[in-house]
């Protein structure tokens, strides 16, 4: 009797360890590799070989559990909120402190995947930082938040000092210095976010000579995100940025390349 007891106990803390399959909600959608699922699958493959060998470290929990000090494409890495600041009523861009002043590692054209929980669904979502791939101590990204997204409900519950578990870096994008003539962005919104850090690399390194033409796509002059950025980008020789505005009203002042980007308004 006490047989079939100890057995039935083993198969449920057994049982109680299988990994569990993620749900829709928690892919990204993005592409990511590893995928949700690719880890579940490897994980589920793992608890298997471990449960038809009776490996009684995973059981008992003496595997090692470690966390790495560097971001990892399979695991989510906690991150400190340090600043939230809205910049629209509805777009925030976010500041997470990085320790010792360490640099995040990603390198122009990569992005992260960031773990939500809303109402006991975990959700997940890629972004790309917007700060620069050499900043000491922090990484930025850039978020909009709609009304009716999982997501949005989570990134504004944050505050200073909160937590968020990141993992990556994912992206088969890299971009290289003068591997091009020119480059064409074309960002609406916040999809201005991946042009950041490839525009940035390229102005802060004196010999890549890559001429750009950022069009930016936004409703109102108000509403254009990273605004000062932009118009500092500008300046430089080999950089031309428009501003296209889809409900501007009245006229728009047109700036020549000397002074800023220009700025083009369209009828609603």
């Amino acid at each position: 009797m006490m047989d079939e007891t100890g057995e039935e106990e083993e198969e449920e803390a057994w049982l109680q360890l299988r990994p569990v399959e993620p749900l829709p909600s928690q892919c990204c959608g993005s592409g990511c590799s590893p995928c949700v699922f690719d880890l579940y699958h490897r994980e589920l493959a793992r608890w298997e070989a471990a449960r038809a060998s009776k490996d009684s470290s995973l059981l008992s929990g003496e595997e090692s559990q470690s966390c790495p000090s560097k971001l990892n494409p399979e695991t989510f890495l906690a991150f400190r909120i340090s600043a939230v600041d809205r910049l629209t009523k509805d777009t925030y861009r976010i500041r997470f402190a990085l320790p010792r002043n360490s640099q995040l590692g990603l390198r122009p054209g990569q992005h992260l995947i960031l773990r939500g929980k809303v109402d006991d669904l975990e959700i997940q979502r890629a972004y790309t930082p917007i700060s620069p791939a050499n900043a000491e101590g922090y990484f930025e990204v850039l978020i909009k938040c709609y009304q009716t997204g999982l997501m949005s409900r989570y990134v504004e519950s944050w505050s200073a000092g909160d937590t968020a578990f990141w993992r990556g870096p994912f992206g088969d994008f890299f971009y290289k210095p003068n591997q091009y003539g020119e480059l064409l962005m074309l960002a609406s919104g916040t999809g201005l976010a991946p042009m950041v850090p490839v525009l940035q690399s390229i102005t802060d390194n004196a010999e890549d000579e890559t001429f750009v033409t950022l069009v930016g796509c936004f409703k109102t002059f108000e509403g254009i995100y990273l605004k000062t950025f932009l118009q500092e980008q500008a300046r430089f020789w080999n950089v031309r940025t428009f501003f296209v505005l889809s409900q501007a009203t009245g006229p728009h002042l047109l700036l020549d390349d000397a002074d800023g980007p220009e700025v083009v308004g369209l009828e609603p």
